[in-house]
């Protein structure tokens, strides 16, 4: 019995009708339809550090209660301090931190992506951003990025260092 019901399966698969597209075909199409930016209704797949970031439950908060707050790195040591909060014109949000350096030497400003901190409490953990970034990264010079205003929120991470 079972042999009878493997070969009709496999008689099923082998015998098409002359009108149909190749199975191939098909499974081209299908992986073609997925992936493509207009079958997402325009919208780029989110980068790793958005998804990290959307599974550590962003929260919003004031703007203005950013601004000040210390960076940390993974051993509660300080990286820098939050001056200002920016919007690019691809409309991401970047915090823009003032990198204290060694002992102040190469002391700079960076703009750092808001998908790679988390909040805890009254301070900014850099999770996704090693100190080792801070110093190689090239100091922020304000171009196309425009300022975001106090009063209006982002959402940012929450995280547990």
């Amino acid at each position: 019995m079972r042999v009878l019901s493997l070969l009709l399966c496999v008689s099923a698969f082998a015998i098409q009708p002359a009108t149909a597209a190749p199975i191939s075909d098909l499974a081209l199409h299908v992986a073609q339809l997925t992936t493509s930016p207009a079958a997402t209704g325009g919208a780029a797949a989110p980068s790793p550090a958005e998804e990290r970031m959307l599974r550590r439950f962003p929260q919003p908060v004031r703007v203005g209660d950013l601004i000040g707050l210390p960076v940390i790195d993974e051993n509660h040591r300080t990286i820098g301090h939050v001056r200002k909060i920016v919007r690019t014109a691809q409309n991401k949000v970047e915090l823009i931190v003032d990198y204290d350096g060694w002992f102040g030497w190469k002391t700079h400003l960076v703009a750092v992506p808001i998908e790679v901190v988390g909040i805890q409490g009254r301070e900014l953990a850099s999770i996704d951003m090693p100190r080792s970034e801070y110093v190689t990264a090239p100091a922020w010079q304000q171009t196309d990025e425009t300022a975001i205003s106090d009063d209006d929120s982002v959402k940012i991470a929450l995280s547990k260092l």
